[in-house]
């Protein structure tokens, strides 16, 4: 049949997953989970994919080996593609909606040293550009952060607010009545290709300069 709309008992779901997580919960509601979360957003994803690449949907199951959290089930329904290591997009579905992002998720340290060395650059100025238009058109810029600016950067530097991010986050959301709607897959394919040009910098910029740091770092 296709994508139709995420319903709203999924998003009834998710708001009880966070007052009950637990296995017995989950036990009782095993198929319900694919009925209205996972079934859906498979077929969002798969409607997705012919224009944005194959999509990984996230296990329900936290790993909780290294968190004090022991909650054993994500209160979210996770699905990503990557354009390259570290740079993709994300799309999350939890209780309050459906929300649709691009990331540039730097998992080592070179990742990090990598974007701040480019943004600190002039070139970075047209990154601070192309976030800066999206802001325009309402998107959220998130990621982690650090409190203070980084070390080395002065604190007048244009773009400080940019530069103390580790990851970079940036996308919108949608209620849980926009998100009900079939036209809710066009309204992902549109924020991510509004976010395209945003990614394809990254791609160009940073990206190999974190190749090449991952690789003088293994060579010693």
């Amino acid at each position: 049949m296709g994508f139709t709309g995420i319903p709203d008992d999924a998003f009834d779901f998710f708001r009880e997953l966070g007052l009950d997580n637990s296995k017995s919960f989950w036990r009782r509601h095993r198929d319900r989970h694919e009925r209205v979360v996972r079934g859906p957003m498979a077929d969002l994803v798969a409607e997705l994919a012919p224009e944005f690449g194959e999509l990984r949907m996230l296990r329900p199951q936290r790993d909780t080996r290294a968190s004090h959290d022991k909650s054993p089930y994500k209160t979210y329904q996770g699905a990503l593609v990557d354009l390259e290591p570290g740079l993709g997009f994300w799309l999350h579905l939890d209780a309050s909606g459906l929300h649709a992002t691009g990331r540039y998720y730097s998992r080592a340290p070179q990742e990090t040293a990598a974007y701040r060395s480019v943004v600190a650059e002039d070139r970075g100025g047209e990154l601070q550009s192309l976030v800066n238009g999206l802001e325009t058109l309402g998107y959220t810029v998130g990621g982690a952060t650090l409190q203070t600016r980084p070390r080395g950067i002065r604190a007048d530097h244009p773009r400080v607010a940019l530069l103390r991010h580790r990851t970079l986050d940036i996308g919108r959301s949608c209620d849980r009545t926009a998100a009900g709607l079939p036209s809710a897959a066009e309204w992902v394919a549109l924020t991510w290709r509004e976010l395209r040009p945003t990614l394809d910098w990254l791609s160009v910029h940073v990206c190999p300069v974190a190749r090449a740091l991952r690789r003088s770092e293994t060579a010693r």
